[in-house]
């Protein structure tokens, strides 16, 4: 059997760069009344209640007589519901990135990441 000769080249990286073995936190932030201004076309949502569970959270809101309801799954997907009528469901980042906003924290410490 021939033995396969492999060079290795080591990377120095600044002290303070994440290393792939870094566990990160990923959040995502969503302005829910103005998403649903855009969604509704009305304004004045008003945020009435929320329930969560381990792989989601639900946003029930109140405009006069209209009533929404948005689940946030923790995998980045998201459902709108306008008085009973599914009015947006897909992946939020993608879909609506002007109201969605993506930040990164660091596990161990809990101070916010900055990734390019």
């Amino acid at each position: 059997m021939k033995e396969k000769n492999t060079e290795s080249h080591s990377i120095n990286y600044p002290a303070d760069y994440l290393s792939s073995f870094d566990s990160v936190i990923c959040k995502v932030e969503v302005d829910l009344t103005g998403w649903l201004t855009d969604l509704s076309g009305r304004k004045n949502w008003e945020i009435w209640s929320e329930s969560e569970n381990d792989n989601y959270i639900i946003f029930f809101l109140k405009q006069d007589n209209q009533d929404a309801e948005i689940t946030l799954y923790n995998n980045g997907y998201a459902r709108v519901d306008i008085n009973g009528e599914a009015v947006f469901q897909g992946d939020i980042i993608k879909k609506n990135a002007s109201t969605a906003r993506l930040s990164y924290y660091s596990v161990e410490s809990g101070e916010k990441i900055l990734l390019n």
